[in-house]
C-alpha cells in the first residue's frame, strides 16, 4: 500500500491524514493579532516593519492574519523591532484561543481604521480618571444607538 505524503497507517491498516504540524492554528492567529496591534501602536506600516525584518510586507500580512506561523527566531526579531518582550504576543491567549482570536481579530480590524487610531491617541492624553470614564461612557452610549461598525479586514 502506497502512502500519500502526510499520511500514516492506523492500527486497522487504513491510511489517515496527519495533522500538519507546520500549519497555522488559533494561537498563531492570536500572536499575529498582537503583532498587528503593537505595530499600529507604534505607528509602523506593514512595509516599514517588513523592511526592518528583511521580509516582504505580504509576509507581515500573513503573520498578522495568522495564515503563516511565526518561527521562534522571527518572533524574537519582531519583539526586538516592536520593543516588547516575547511574552507580549501570548498575553491573553487561553485554551479557548479560537474565541480569543476572534476578539483579537475584531480589535485588530478596528485598529486599521485611522479614525479609531485618532480616538485612541486622543484618549491616551486624558490624565484625569473621571474624565476618562466619562469619555468611555459617551462612546459606549453612542455605540449602543448606532450599532456595531467594525471595518472589514483588508
Amino acid at each position: 500500500m502506497a502512502l500519500e505524503p502526510g499520511s500514516s497507517v492506523k492500527p486497522g491498516g487504513k491510511a489517515s491524514p496527519l495533522a500538519n504540524q507546520r500549519s497555522a492554528n488559533s494561537v498563531d492567529g492570536h500572536v499575529g493579532a498582537r503583532v498587528r496591534i503593537r505595530r499600529l501602536e507604534l505607528g509602523l506600516s506593514q512595509e516599514k516593519l517588513a523592511e526592518q525584518l528583511g521580509i516582504t510586507f505580504q509576509q507581515v500580512q500573513k503573520y498578522e492574519r495568522g495564515t503563516n506561523r511565526i518561527g521562534a527566531s522571527r518572533l524574537h526579531q519582531i519583539s526586538l523591532v516592536l520593543d516588547v518582550p516575547i511574552t507580549y504576543f501570548f498575553d491573553g491567549a487561553t485554551d479557548e484561543s479560537v474565541d480569543t482570536n476572534r476578539t483579537a481579530s475584531s480589535l485588530s480590524s478596528a485598529l486599521t481604521d485611522p479614525v479609531t487610531m485618532r480616538l485612541l491617541r486622543a484618549f491616551s492624553t486624558i490624565n484625569d480618571p473621571q474624565m476618562r470614564m466619562r469619555a468611555v461612557g459617551i462612546i459606549e452610549a453612542i455605540s449602543e444607538t448606532s450599532g456595531p461598525a467594525v471595518p472589514e479586514a483588508d
